[in-house]
C-alpha cells in the first residue's frame, strides 16, 4: 500500500511511520557518533554498554523493573527482529502460540517459521477487550507461550491492569512463557501502560520487547531491545546471532541519550499524538465511518459498513484512485477474515495539515 501511495501520489495513512523526524539533538548525537568513529564497526553482540545501561534505567524509571545490563538486556534490529528471534528461540515444531488477533503481520510469519501453531483469541469491536474465558479455553497441553501486544496494533486497545493480572495468573498456572511487544508503551491517551513482567511470577517467564522507532520518531534506525531473565536472553541471543548479528552501531549511542530525555518530552509526544488522533477520528466520523476510538498507538480502526461498503480489502485497493488516500484493510491482520472484513485502519502519525488534506479528500466518498 505504501508503494501504491507513491505510484498514485496519495496521502499515506497506511504504514505506521511519522512524516517528521524526532528530536534534533538525538539526530545530532547519531551524526556525532558516526563522525567520531563510535559504532562504525561491529558493536558488541548484546548492544553497546551505554544503550544497555540506558534501557535498564528506562525500565526502572518508568516501571520499577530492575534488570542486569550485562545479562538481561539484548539490543536488536528493531522490535520486529526481537519478536522473530524470541519466537524462533522459544517455540519448537508443534508448540501452540496464543496471540490476540488482529495482530501485527510478522507474528503469523514468525510462528510459522518456528514451526509453531497459531491459536488466535479475537479482540472484537467496539472496545477490543481480551476475552479471558476464550483465552482460558484455548490453553492446551501443547501451549508453549502467549504472545501479547499492548498497546495493541492495530486496534489501539490498552490492556488494563486487571486484564494483564488475569493473563499473568494463567501463565503462571499453566507454566507458560509470555512474549510481550510493548513498542507503543509511551503512546497512550487513556489508561496507563502496565508491563506484564511486573506481576508475581512473571519476571522469570516474560520476554519484554520494545524499540526506539515509535517513541522517538526514528523508525528507519531500527533499534529495538529485549529485557528478560538471563536464560531467556541467552536463548534469544542465540537465534539473533544468526539473523543480523549486530546492527545500527552509531544509532545505539544516540538512542542511549534519547531514553534519558526528560518527562516533558514523553508528555509532549503523547499530547501531540492525542490531538492528531482526535482530529482524524472526528473527521472520519463526520464523513460517515464508524470510528473505534483508540486508547493508544498510531492508528484509528474504522468500520466502512455505514458507507455502504462490504469489503475492506477492495475498499483499500480502490481508495487511492477514488480519494487519493491510502489505508490498510484490517482483515489482513486476522485469521478470522470475516471478523475484520469491513474494518479499515488509518494512521494519524502525520502532520496536522496532512491529516486535514486527507480528510478533505476522503469527504469525496460521500459527496
Amino acid at each position: 500500500m505504501s508503494a501504491r501511495a507513491v505510484a498514485t501520489g496519495s496521502i499515506n495513512l497506511g504504514q505506521g511511520f511519522p512524516d517528521t523526524d524526532g528530536p534534533q539533538q538525538i539526530a545530532q548525537a547519531a551524526a556525532d557518533a558516526i563522525l567520531s568513529g563510535r559504532g562504525n564497526q561491529y558493536p558488541p553482540g548484546p548492544g553497546v554498554p551505554e544503550l544497555r545501561d540506558a534501557i535498564v534505567e528506562h525500565q526502572q524509571r518508568f516501571y520499577g523493573l530492575s534488570y542486569d545490563p550485562a545479562t538481561e538486556v539484548l539490543v536488536t534490529a528493531g522490535a520486529t527482529e526481537a519478536v522473530a528471534a524470541a519466537l524462533l528461540a522459544l517455540v519448537e515444531p508443534g508448540d501452540e502460540v496464543i496471540a490476540f488477533e488482529p495482530y501485527y503481520d510478522s507474528y503469523a510469519a514468525n510462528i510459522a517459521m518456528a514451526g509453531g501453531t497459531r491459536v488466535p483469541v479475537t479482540l472484537r469491536p467496539p472496545h477490543f477487550r481480551p476475552d479471558l474465558d476464550e483465552l482460558t479455553s484455548k490453553i492446551t497441553s501443547r501451549t508453549r507461550l502467549i504472545l501479547l501486544n499492548t498497546p495493541h496494533n492495530p486496534t489501539g486497545a490498552v490492556f488494563s491492569e486487571a486484564e494483564l493480572e488475569a493473563i499473568a495468573r494463567l501463565a503462571v498456572e499453566h507454566d507458560l512463557l509470555v512474549i510481550t511487544d510493548e513498542v507503543y508503551e509511551h503512546l497512550i491517551y487513556a489508561g496507563t501502560h502496565c508491563p506484564i513482567a511486573q506481576f508475581p511470577g512473571m519476571r522469570e517467564r516474560t520476554v519484554s520487547i520494545s524499540s526506539a522507532g515509535k517513541t522517538f520518531s526514528f523508525t528507519g534506525w531500527k533499534i529495538g531491545w529485549v529485557t528478560a531473565a538471563p536464560e531467556l536472553i541467552g536463548a534469544v541471543k542465540t537465534t539473533k546471532q544468526f539473523m543480523t548479528f549486530v546492527s545500527g552501531g552509531p544509532f545505539q549511542y544516540a538512542i542511549a541519550q534519547a531514553l534519558a530525555l526528560p518527562d516533558s518530552y514523553y508528555t509532549q509526544l503523547r499530547d501531540d499524538l492525542r490531538a492528531k488522533r482526535d482530529l482524524l477520528a472526528a473527521g472520519l466520523s463526520d464523513i460517515g465511518f464508524e470510528v473505534y476510538q483508540p486508547d493508544g498507538t498510531y492508528f484509528v480502526t474504522t468500520d466502512i459498513a455505514r458507507l455502504g461498503e462490504r469489503d475492506g480489502i477492495e475498499f483499500c485497493r480502490g481508495l487511492p484512485d477514488r480519494a487519493g488516500v491510502v489505508a490498510i484493510p484490517s482483515a489482513v491482520f486476522y485469521d478470522d477474515k470475516e471478523a475484520g472484513r469491513t474494518q479499515v485502519r488509518f494512521a494519524f502519525c502525520k502532520r496536522k495539515e496532512v491529516l486535514h488534506e486527507a480528510l478533505a479528500r476522503l469527504s469525496k466518498l460521500t459527496s
